[in-house]
Order: C-alpha cells, then sequence, then structure tokens
C-alpha cells in the first residue's frame, strides 16, 4: 500500500515500545492509527511522530476496526485485553484483535476462546525482523487464525510485512512457528558471540576475522546483523538497543518450557538460554542483545 492511499480502516496499536512504536508510524502512512503505551516518554515520542496518542488504552481501542497488540509478555495480554482496564469491554464484533508478541503457545487457547465468546476475532501473529524493518515495512510475519479473521486483519498486515506467513488456521500456530525461530536466533546470537570472542582471544583483527566468517560458509544473518553490534558493544557509546537482551531469556524460556512439555532434547538451545541469563545476572538485561558477547568476554583485547 502506498503513503498516498489512506484507509478508512481504524488502527489501535496497544504497546509503543521498541516494535509497537515503529510499526504504528509504518501504520499510520496508510492508517488512521491511535495508540497507548503505559510509559509516558514513549507516548510522547509516539505523539511526536504522528500518532494520536491516548491516556489510555481504552480510550485508543474505541471504535478500532484493528487492535494490534505489542506487549512483552503473557501476562500484558491479559491484562491489556481482559484486566480492570482490558479494552474487550471498548471493542465491537466487528473488530479484529491482532497478537504480534512472541508470549508462547499456552495463552492462547483461552484468550481466543474468550474473544471468540465476546464475537471478537482473534488472529496470532508474532514477527521477526526488528525495529528498523518495523518501520520499513519489511517484516516476517507468521500468522495463525481463520481466513476470516486474517481477512479482517490482511490490510494491516500486509502494510508491515514483506514476508507474510500463514501457518495455519488456529491462533497459537504463529506463535509455535516463532518459538522455533527463536530458538534458531538465540543460538545463532550465542554462537556469533562465542565464535567473535574466540578471533579476538586468538588475536586475530577482530573486523577482519567477521568480514572473513559472513563471506563464508559460517556466513549467518545473526552474524552479520549482531557482530559488528557485538565488536561495538565495549564501546564508551555501545550500540543502540535495537533488541533487548532480556527479550531473549524470555523467548528462550518459551523454547525451553515447548520442548520440556513435549520431552523433546535441545541441548544446543538450553545451552545458549544458560548465556543469555549469565547475561542478564550481570545486569545487562537492558541492553541491546549483541550485549551477550560481554557474558563471555567482559572485555576484547586491546588492538
Amino acid at each position: 500500500m502506498t503513503s498516498h492511499s489512506r484507509d478508512t480502516t481504524r488502527v489501535s496499536v496497544l504497546g509503543l515500545g521498541a516494535m509497537g512504536l515503529p510499526m504504528a508510524t509504518r501504520l499510520g502512512q496508510s492508517f488512521d492509527v491511535h495508540g497507548f503505551d503505559v510509559n509516558e516518554s514513549r507516548r510522547l515520542l509516539a505523539a511526536r511522530e504522528g500518532v494520536s496518542v491516548h491516556e489510555s488504552a481504552r480510550l485508543a481501542a474505541a471504535e478500532a476496526d484493528v487492535v494490534l497488540i505489542a506487549v512483552r509478555n503473557e501476562q500484558q495480554l491479559i491484562d491489556v485485553l481482559f484486566g480492570p482496564v482490558g479494552v474487550v469491554d471498548v471493542l465491537t464484533s466487528e473488530a479484529v484483535v491482532v497478537l504480534t508478541s512472541t508470549v508462547g503457545m499456552a495463552a492462547i487457547p483461552e484468550t481466543a476462546m474468550r474473544l471468540d465468546h465476546l464475537g471478537i476475532s482473534f488472529v496470532d501473529a508474532p514477527l521477526s525482523g526488528g525495529a528498523v524493518r518495523a518501520a520499513e515495512g519489511d517484516l516476517l510475519i507468521l500468522v495463525g487464525g481463520t481466513p476470516q479473521s486474517i481477512g479482517l486483519a490482511r490490510s494491516v498486515l500486509d502494510s508491515l510485512s514483506s514476508t507474510l506467513t500463514i501457518v495455519g488456521d488456529r491462533p497459537g500456530d504463529g506463535q509455535a512457528l516463532k518459538t522455533v525461530n527463536q530458538l534458531l536466533c538465540g543460538v545463532h546470537i550465542a554462537a556469533a558471540a562465542e565464535a567473535l570472542a574466540l578471533a579476538d582471544a586468538l588475536g586475530l583483527k577482530r573486523e577482519a576475522a567477521l568480514e572473513a566468517l559472513e563471506l563464508g560458509a559460517a556466513g549467518s544473518f545473526m552474524l552479520s546483523n549482531r557482530g559488528p553490534r557485538m565488536l561495538a558493544a565495549y564501546d564508551a557509546n555501545p550500540p543502540e538497543v535495537m533488541s533487548r537482551l532480556d527479550i531473549f531469556v524470555k523467548d528462550l524460556g518459551i523454547v525451553g518450557t515447548a520442548t520440556r512439555s513435549l520431552g523433546l532434547a535441545a541441548p544446543v538451545s538450553a545451552a545458549a538460554e544458560q548465556l543469555f541469563l549469565l547475561a542478564k545476572a550481570q545486569g545487562l538485561s537492558a541492553e541491546d542483545d549483541s550485549a551477550v558477547i560481554r557474558a563471555i568476554a567482559p572485555k576484547l583485547n586491546a588492538d
């Protein structure tokens, strides 16, 4: 959808954090977008970016056709929908709730059932790609939902994504594939950190080693994307937080819960989870996830 073509769909974005805000600004190019975040500083920033900001989730969601939820975890999802000031009471039966967060599969069936009893459609649509790609409409979105529910949200999902994968017709199918996705992403980040720490310990030129690894069979998206930020994590001014480290603590915890419930051995992802937990224990939770390298190598050798 081009930026000059306005859609009459009213979209509410609940959660204007690292992903919610760039999604809201992207959607604002084509839709009537209203937003809310519990953090006042995020509301002020969203307002400066042109989002119609409200003082409560209910005010933001009133009269919405599509309610996009970008929260951190399962409890926040339950609270924003069904809590004391939850939004379900102001939604119409024509509305569709779209969950973009990675919260795991456990809460999804009951959430979908409660919304269905109220006549409200629900689409499970966790995404991958980071803040920059969110602002550009270049996300991978993994969708679980009925064809009718997806149809209600399709124009919004298309505006945010370059790859929209319909995983299945059940809410929860998107979360399931996102769990698999996060297993790989977490392991790749941890492996990149180990590799670059080893290259440094061996006395290799860090930037040259990274460039060579990217060009060979060892290359990966995470190595190319996080590698430069890992090397910059030791600078006086560390890289901008594009994806908080504690997000992978949460996501690899979801992976572990899923694999244990299935009796499936997953030793590599479990080791990656321990590395992120170690970094969290070292006070790196709010830093970019590339800072996980500092849990392995507290400092890199001087050139």
